[in-house]
């Protein structure tokens, strides 16, 4: 290898570290709230998404951001995961007992069990509801950009919001009915 080449290498490298450093909690945050409250699943799936981006950083085009483009990847680890944990569930290989170990809990907060409620309802959104819901209210990304990421049509992701939204708002009227 050529100086030069060892040069532009060792930068995509600190580039790439540089991306991982700043994106890796938004990361964590996408695949734990998309998996459910699982932290050590979104972690891995975390891990997992940035060693694929690293793969096929040669394959980014640029047609996209690099976070939308990482985040996309991101997603398909996550669907990838629940995938392949459903199937483990059914045959009953996730313990050798047979048992599924019990879900990673955020510690408890002074919040009259607020969050769990809240969870539950999210719970309660089919999967494609739940990406969209947390993408945009949670992360912070546009229809557009939820649409990219996903791989859907806007039309779609504003289909799953509005879904999501009435089904988390069916779920959660006493709470509303509460504040008034």
């Amino acid at each position: 290898m050529t100086d030069a080449a060892l040069t532009a290498e060792t930068t995509r490298e600190q580039r790439f570290d540089a991306f991982v450093a700043e994106h890796r909690d938004r990361a964590v945050a996408l695949a734990w709230r998309l998996l459910g409250g699982d932290r050590a699943a979104a972690e891995d799936v975390a891990q997992q998404a940035f060693v694929r981006a690293w793969r096929g950083l040669d394959g980014f085009r640029g047609d996209a951001k690099l976070s939308t483009w990482f985040h996309r990847i991101l997603v398909r680890q996550v669907r990838s995961h629940q995938r392949w944990h459903g199937v483990r569930h059914k045959l009953g290989l996730l313990s050798r007992d047979g048992e599924v170990p019990a879900r990673a809990v955020e510690p408890p907060t002074p919040d009259g069990g607020m969050q769990a409620r809240i969870a539950r309802a999210m719970e309660t959104l089919s999967p494609g509801q739940r990406e969209a819901f947390t993408c945009i209210h949670l992360q912070g990304l546009t229809v557009e950009e939820t649409a990219e990421v996903l791989g859907r049509a806007p039309g779609t992701v504003k289909s799953h919001l509005h879904r999501a939204l009435k089904k988390l708002r069916s779920e959660l009227q006493d709470l509303r009915e509460e504040a008034a």
